[in-house]
């Protein structure tokens, strides 16, 4: 079974930093791009971040450049978002999810499969 599993949520003051874990479980990630997207109440899903499959090409949104990082270890089969400077407004559901086409597009649509989410929240 393919199975996507995202953990590191959690809640974290204003100005602070948490680090998201995509583990992949029943096939390998190391054809695949990449995404991390997220989703606040009452908002559409936005892309946030994604990865190519070798490592070579990564993507922000304008909203989170220089302040989180994406990166992958193939190796253990997991993609991470490293999260700094958070803000209120980065509170949301975040999904990781992957591109068998390896496109690193922030548009949801290329992506097949996802995982149920981890809520990051951040509140003083």
């Amino acid at each position: 079974q393919l199975q996507l599993v995202e953990s590191g949520g959690g809640l974290v003051q204003p100005g602070g930093s948490l680090r998201l874990s995509c583990a992949a479980s029943g096939f390998t990630l190391d054809y695949y791009a990449i995404g991390w997207f997220r989703q606040a109440p009452g908002k559409e899903r936005e892309g946030v971040s994604c990865i190519s499959s070798g490592r070579e090409t990564t993507n922000y949104a304008d909203s989170v450049k220089g302040r989180f990082i994406i990166s992958r270890d193939n190796a253990k089969n997991t993609v991470y978002l490293h999260m700094d400077s958070l803000k209120p407004e980065d509170t949301a559901i975040y999904y990781c999810a992957a591109d068998p086409g390896n496109r690193v597009a922030l548009e949801s649509q290329f992506y097949h499969y996802w995982g149920q989410g981890t809520q990051v929240t951040v509140s003083s």
